[in-house]
Parts: C-alpha cells; sequence; structure tokens
C-alpha cells in the first residue's frame, strides 16, 4: 500500500516475498504478546500457513481429495470484488431487496455526477424488443439489469403460454452482434403473470439464469472484467 502496488503488479514471487517480511515484522509482534499475557503451549510447534511442511501439507491434502473426487475443475457462479480483485464467499455478501427505483451509494466508484449526493440509481424495469428471426415479429423482454442483456444466451418462456406456443424452437436475433438466441421453454423459472411472460437468460450473471443455463445447455458470456468494465471481447 505504501508503495501504490497491488500483489499482481509486484507478481507472485515477489509477493510472497512481502508476505514473509510481514511474517518477520508483525508475526512475531504478535507472539511476543501472547507470552506476555502467559500463554502457555508448546512455541516449538509454532507455524505459519507457508511454511514449508504446511504448504506440502496442502498439496497432499488437496490431491487425496481430487483423487476421491471430492475436489474438482469446474465453472460455477461466484461473487467477484472489482476492488479487492478477489472472490468473496456468500456469507462476504449483503444481499438488498428493493421494491422499486433507489438510489444508492457505490463506494467504490466515484459518484454520480447527476445525483446530488453521487448515488446511483437501482431497481429500474427497463424493457426492450428482441426481433424473432425471419419474422417481422418482436419479443419484448423486462429487466433491471440493461446491461446485461450483452451476455444472454436465450429467452425463457413458459411451455403453457399460449401467446408463444408458436415462437416454441425458435430464435431470436441479438440487436448488437447478431448473435442467435434460442427461444426456449421452461416452467421452473418463468411466471406466466409477471411481465410480458417472457424472460432474458443471462447465464454467467444471475443465480438463477445460471440453473436455467445449465438445465438446458446454453452457452456462459461473461460481460465483465476483472476491474468491473464491459468487455469488448
Amino acid at each position: 500500500k505504501e508503495s501504490n502496488l497491488t500483489r499482481h503488479d509486484l507478481g507472485r514471487e515477489k509477493f510472497v516475498e512481502k508476505v514473509w517480511e510481514w511474517k518477520a515484522e508483525y508475526g512475531n509482534r504478535i507472539t511476543t504478546q501472547l507470552r506476555r499475557l502467559g500463554s502457555s503451549v508448546d512455541w516449538g510447534r509454532e507455524r505459519f500457513t507457508m511454511d514449508e511442511m504446511c504448504s506440502k501439507a496442502v498439496v497432499e491434502a488437496f490431491n487425496r481429495f481430487h483423487e476421491d473426487g471430492l475436489l474438482y475443475r469446474a465453472e460455477r457462479l461466484g461473487n467477484w470484488s472489482c476492488a479487492l480483485k478477489s472472490a468473496i464467499s456468500d456469507i462476504e455478501v449483503d444481499y438488498v431487496d428493493l421494491e422499486g427505483r433507489t438510489f444508492l451509494e457505490v463506494k467504490t466508484h466515484k459518484g454520480n455526477p447527476d445525483d446530488a449526493k453521487g448515488r446511483y440509481e437501482f431497481g429500474v424495469l427497463t424493457s426492450f424488443a428482441y426481433p424473432i428471426e425471419d419474422s417481422d415479429e418482436k419479443l419484448v423482454v423486462a429487466t433491471t439489469r440493461l446491461e446485461t442483456m450483452l451476455g444472454d444466451s436465450a429467452v425463457a418462456i413458459h411451455p403453457e403460454d399460449e401467446r408463444y406456443k408458436h415462437l416454441h424452437g425458435k430464435h431470436v436475433v441479438h440487436p448488437f452482434n447478431g448473435r442467435r438466441i434460442p427461444i426456449i421453454t421452461d416452467a421452473t423459472l418463468v411466471d406466466m403473470s409477471f411481465g410480458t411472460g417472457a424472460v432474458k437468460i443471462t447465464p454467467a450473471h444471475d443465480p438463477n439464469d445460471y440453473e436455467c443455463g445449465k438445465r438446458h445447455n446454453l452457452e456462459f458470456h461473461t460481460i465483465l472484467t476483472s476491474e468491473g468494465a464491459i468487455n469488448h471481447g
């Protein structure tokens, strides 16, 4: 922080060196305080997370988990902090339910110049129309996160919705890149009585859409960079 560098700027080896420097300066200070408090432990068995013995134990444990089928590599939807440049656990995320248009402060952003308090607008439902392939018809969907339409992989309708039965098995066309997007039927996700009854599906950026994407073997399009900007690639 004093050098205005991140762990990515340093690289793995230099970052590990800095970790050991921190341990030498502050780790010993902590154990010295514990000694003064009268902690009665076997200090000869003291270990640091990155000690060679601990590192070998971690590698061994992970190998055993993998061999037993308990550990595997797969793509999953996670929580990413653009400020920390790191994944964070579910318990570190505060979920907020919005009843409608709401202005909120985003601490990692400079502030909205159009709002006196620099807040950003959330919870606004925006509708847009996808053109049906080889047709003059359009399919209207609505979302509170308009930017996610860049990563749409499908539009879902209820299999029993009479309004859209003629669209089963057809496609819409993405207005920006011309990508063919399938119209799928999903009774689990779609509520016929809500909105237009058609739901845009963005598997890589929404938990419910993720499950829908798995059910229908949809493509996963990541639309954001690690900094939270739109991925133009």
